[in-house]
């Protein structure tokens, strides 16, 4: 992330348009960062990563404040507390909205336990009822065992035009190969981006929503060539950010009404618009899974 804040030779010390404060590994330490900020006469804060240690900031100093975190937490959003990562709401809004326009309107949610697949659940229901298609109760599995049975009676007995498989980890691959075997279209969140899908044999065909990858690639390569290391998605989130900060600050609208302004903002992970309620509306791009790469097939906007 620091890498990222000073790539292209921006300063990032006191007295800079952006400073880094660390924030430490707990929210006593993230406050303790963003109070020396705050002496220091900051009017924005981006970060802390964690969701904990953002609504300690927030609670701390942050009421009149804006604190963009980089966690993708949709559940922390609002009092002036905006979340800046990509979240699984982001995530199906892109996915499950483009394949309901290539006829997949039916779609079983699978997720592991956990709070993130809970979200990732909640987010797919939520969308698919805005978009008018169909999505019965997520199947909550920490298996593969049984799961197109599961997928079945969940569905009424019949298979789905599409599952959405949005947490990577765990039972992912196995989940992944026995629904391509079942001869279902697999769909898949940004997490997939991480993983270097087309390396996963279950995965080929699968279509999966990330940050554009024409957009990101310069930032990709410069970085890499500043920092000697591999630019992912969380670097790309930490370089917008601060270049939202700056692009506020020098139109003297580092504060909630210029976070809301009705442009929004364009990033190396794509465009995006903040929302009152805290919430990031996010474009991404659509990538389907071929061998040996991932083949850009649309995208949606802010």
């Amino acid at each position: 992330m620091l890498a990222a804040a000073s790539l292209g030779g921006n300063a990032t010390g006191p007295g800079a348009e952006v400073e880094v404060v660390d924030a430490g590994d707990s929210p006593e330490t993230a406050v303790a960062a963003a109070q020396k900020a705050m002496d220091g006469g900051a009017k924005m804060f981006l970060g802390p990563l964690f969701s904990g240690q953002s609504r300690a900031v927030t609670e701390a100093v942050g009421r009149g404040t804006p604190v963009v975190s980089l966690s993708n937490d949709s559940s922390i959003a609002g009092d002036n507390l905006f979340v800046f990562g990509i979240t699984p709401q982001q995530s199906a809004k892109s996915i499950l909205g483009f394949a309901a326009t290539r006829g997949k309107r039916n779609v079983v949610t699978v997720v592991p336990p956990g709070p993130f697949g809970a979200l990732s659940a909640q987010a797919a229901q939520s969308v698919a009822a805005a978009t008018g298609g169909t999505a019965p109760a997520a199947i909550v599995a920490s298996s593969a065992a049984g799961l197109i049975d599961k997928i079945r009676a969940a569905n009424g007995g019949a298979l789905p035009d599409a599952v959405y498989l949005p947490v990577v980890g765990g039972p992912f691959e196995e989940q992944a190969a026995a629904i391509k075997g079942a001869g279902i279209q697999l769909l898949g969140s940004e997490q997939w981006a991480s993983i270097t899908p087309y390396r996963i044999d279950a995965l080929q065909d699968g279509w999966f929503a990330a940050p554009d990858p024409v957009r990101f690639e310069a930032f990709a390569t410069a970085f890499t060539a500043f920092s000697e290391t591999e630019a992912g998605v969380l670097g790309g989130l930490a370089f917008d950010a601060v270049e939202m900060a700056r692009i506020l600050g020098r139109i003297g609208q580092q504060n909630r009404k210029g976070l809301l302004r009705e442009a929004g903002f364009d990033g190396v992970v794509g465009p995006y618009r903040f929302q009152k309620d805290g919430q990031c509306a996010r474009g991404l791009a659509i990538l389907s899974v071929t061998t040996g790469a991932n083949n850009l097939i649309g995208s949606t906007g802010a």
